[in-house]
């Protein structure tokens, strides 16, 4: 398969994290489905190519249910969401097919339709310039732990119901998992339990006493006879925040990078912006998350069969991981792809999945960076990152790709009063 196997790049470093570009370039020209050993030590499969990573990503033969890993048992718990098993949140969207995936999507997809999501809006307004006030007065700011990370916790504690008092509390457990994504599992599973603990508390008290948020109506649909037992409630739960949390964060700071790193393009969008027109926000969005996006590669995939992908055979058991990142910079399908053009039109990157996984919060995350980028760059003009480029940190792990931190500076601005 290899015809230059030398050449190989060498994959999950360090060095890689900075920037997996160019060695996602060579795997799509050399090897565009490349048998490789994780950090982990499970072996899987990386498909790089656009064609052959849309095709994977909707195939049906390719099973999202870990049951389905060929390893033996001490790889088994080796692939999901660390903390999942042992918690007894295993049943999530991530981890199922149809037909409970269909039925449980079915069940949660009422919240996040483009009407649901737009009368958030002010609320995410709000919660945006209530971050930036807290840190406008010091003309510098890590917009990662300040910014970045607080707002897409905020707004999905809101969504779910989770009382005011209480997000402070998710917001330490999701920095658990955040700050350990990439290293020892035990500090992710200890608050991935914390979680289960509370989310299977507050089902009780929205049984109790139900409001308008998305917990509430879980238990209203499983009440009216649409199957849904508490471990799935909860599962459902958390992985709402779990995937709609981490996401967001890397959306935000790997875009205002991106933008940072690119002045021409920065500029064209605050001009856009300062005449109140919001189209190039709208396609800049699209283009950050095709550019440097928040998913580096799609959730595991099992082969539930043998079956051939892009030429090569994968057996029945194996992991298949789409790199999305590869996929999304492929010359065969986007023009120029290693630029950045926040105009670009012809954009169907993979950014949020495609088929029957294709990401139900993708409405949501384009509320949330919209806002968060226009907001910024509206009431923070000059922004400028206060380090040198490569003096930035990536978080290790496999599927996410983010900064640790987003060390920036500014002309201190007012505050805009948002209570």
């Amino acid at each position: 398969m290899h015809d230059n196997d030398t050449a190989a790049p060498t994959l999950f470093t360090w060095e890689f994290a900075a920037d997996p570009y160019p060695a996602y370039a060579w795997l799509r020209t050399h090897a565009p489905v490349h048998r490789t050993t994780l950090p982990s030590g499970v072996s899987a499969w990386l498909i790089t190519r656009y064609g052959d990573a849309r095709q994977a990503l909707a195939d049906q033969r390719l099973s999202k249910n870990p049951v389905h890993h060929s390893e033996q048992a001490h790889g088994k718990g080796k692939v999901g969401i660390p903390g999942e098993r042992s918690a007894n949140l295993m049943t999530h969207l991530l981890n199922i097919d149809p037909p409970d995936h269909t039925r449980l999507r079915r069940l949660v997809s009422k919240a996040f339709t483009p009407g649901r999501v737009a009368e958030f809006a002010p609320r995410v307004q709000e919660l945006t310039d209530r971050l930036i006030d807290g840190f406008c007065e010091k003309g510098e700011a890590d917009l990662i732990h300040e910014f970045a990370f607080p707002l897409p916790i905020y707004a999905i504690c809101d969504m779910l119901g989770v009382p005011r008092e209480d997000q402070d509390d998710f917001r330490d457990w999701a920095g658990m998992m955040i700050r350990h994504g990439g290293g020892p599992r035990g500090g992710v599973a200890r608050s991935v339990k914390k979680m289960r603990t509370y989310l299977a508390e507050l089902i009780h008290r929205k049984r109790e006493n139900p409001g308008d948020d998305l917990i509430s109506g879980l238990i209203r649909a499983s009440d009216h006879g649409e199957h849904l037992t508490e471990n799935e409630a909860a599962a459902m739960a958390f992985i709402l925040l779990f995937a709609g949390f981490e996401t967001t964060v890397n959306l935000i700071g790997n875009g205002v990078l991106a933008l940072l790193r690119n002045p021409g393009q920065r500029e064209r969008l605050q001009r856009a912006l300062a005449e109140g027109d919001e189209s190039l926000l709208a396609t800049g969005i699209e283009e950050l998350l095709r550019y440097d996006g928040p998913v580096e590669l799609a959730t595991w995939r099992f082969a539930k069969q043998d079956l051939t992908i892009g030429g090569q055979r994968i057996a029945e058991g194996d992991p298949v991981l789409v790199v999305l990142a590869a996929a999304d910079r492929d010359p065969e399908r986007f023009a120029d792809p290693d630029t950045l053009d926040l105009a670009r039109t012809d954009n169907q990157h993979l950014g949020y999945g495609h088929g029957i996984h294709y990401c139900l919060g993708a409405p949501l995350a384009r509320l949330e960076g919209r806002r968060a980028l226009a907001t910024l760059l509206t009431r923070l003009p000059d922004l400028r990152l206060s380090v040198d480029p490569e003096d930035l940190r990536w978080r290790g792990g496999l599927i996410m790709r983010g900064l640790r931190a987003l060390p920036v500076d500014f002309t201190p601005g007012p505050v805009s009063g948002a209570e």
